[in-house]
């Protein structure tokens, strides 16, 4: 097998939280990008592309790698605007979007958008070399109809589900060799495949046609020390969200009309808690988040009872920060668990 050099491949990284942008640069140097650029946002990445498309200056950026959830323009519309500008550096770009809402529907808009990879949070050392190894070692073919143009969303040749029309054979297609036809299909019935050369492998030190690759395992056990190392910062971290979540509150308390607001805001923080506990060893406070993110969703309660529901959450995952409950917690994460779920019951029939 062959082992892989990442240090000709260069990334852009758009993730809006500073905390977790910092660690996954560290991450992507640890794993030995040597080009790592980046954005705190989807606004900003397409500044910069614009500006390099302005300039006639467009580098050489081979993967973006981009949070989903962030303001005030997300990993979806930031892909969306990849595939279809003039401006976009490359339509053909590996996107990887690396987001806690692994929810069906975000999959689904991000797969039809033309995502390359979808990758939950919490992340791993494993998980993002994983990701990583698959775009360079099993590149998909772009498909180009008047209504798609992405990497084929059929992984695996198969038969067509019940029902289902798909083209599956080459000469009911048109075969392209080239990126320079990316206009849409002039008819609603013509498709074509793209079918270009793996680039990525080529630089990265394998041939064409060659077994999978991997990373040397010195460099993902310096990656994983490195991560390890983040924990501490991440209880920092996580506690300033908390103490967010708490002002919330009282702001819920006594602007009683603001509460669709607040709530909104609320449910932005426990999307990030849910999404990064578990990477630094802290499961139960992405658990506590989930959890927090499915009560505040858009339609929820928001009386006085909905907010004594997210002091509950907040007063659990403190207590995991406060006592080290790292892992699942043994008996002390089943108390908290039971204790939160204890208060969740108690409020809602305060509500009813």
């Amino acid at each position: 097998m062959a082992v892989y050099n990442f240090d000709r491949i260069n990334i852009f990284l758009v993730e809006d939280n500073p905390y977790i942008r910092k660690v996954l640069e560290s991450l992507l140097h640890q794993l030995k990008f040597a080009n790592v650029k980046s954005a705190p946002n989807g606004a900003k990445a397409i500044e910069y592309f614009q500006d390099l498309h302005k300039n006639k200056a467009f580098g050489d950026i081979d993967i973006i790698l981009s949070d989903l959830v962030m303001t005030p323009l997300n990993g979806l519309l930031l892909l969306r605007w990849i595939r279809t500008a003039k401006e976009s550096p490359n339509r053909f770009m590996p996107f990887v979007l690396l987001s806690g809402a692994a929810d069906h529907e975000y999959v689904k808009a991000a797969r039809d958008l033309g995502v390359t990879e979808f990758m939950a949070k919490p992340f791993s050392v494993a998980s993002v070399s994983r990701y990583f190894l698959q775009i360079v070692d099993r590149p998909r073919q772009f498909v180009a109809t008047q209504e798609y143009f992405g990497p084929d969303r059929r992984r695996k040749s198969s038969p067509p589900a019940s029902g289902e029309r798909r083209v599956t054979e080459d000469k009911d297609v048109s075969i392209v060799y080239s990126t320079d036809k990316v206009v849409k299909p002039k008819k609603p019935s013509e498709v074509w495949y793209f079918r270009l050369n793996n680039r990525l492998k080529e630089k990265v030190g394998g041939g064409a046609g060659s077994e999978p690759g991997e990373l040397p395992t010195d460099i993902l056990l310096e990656a994983e020390e490195q991560l390890e190392r983040s924990v501490a910062d991440f209880a920092d971290w996580a506690r300033d969200y908390l103490k967010q979540l708490s002002q919330l509150c009282e702001k819920a308390l006594s602007h009683v009309d603001g509460r669709v607001k607040v709530f909104e805001d609320i449910n932005l923080l426990a999307h990030e808690l849910r999404g990064q506990g578990g990477t630094f060893g802290y499961p139960l406070i992405s658990q506590f988040g989930k959890s927090l993110y499915r009560s505040t969703r858009e339609g929820c309660g928001k009386e006085d009872s909905d907010v004594e529901i997210v002091k509950a959450h907040i007063d659990s995952m403190r207590a995991v920060l406060r006592d080290k409950v790292v892992g699942d917690g043994g008996e002390i994460g089943q108390a908290l668990l039971a204790g939160l779920e204890a208060a969740i019951k108690r409020h809602s029939k305060t509500e009813e």
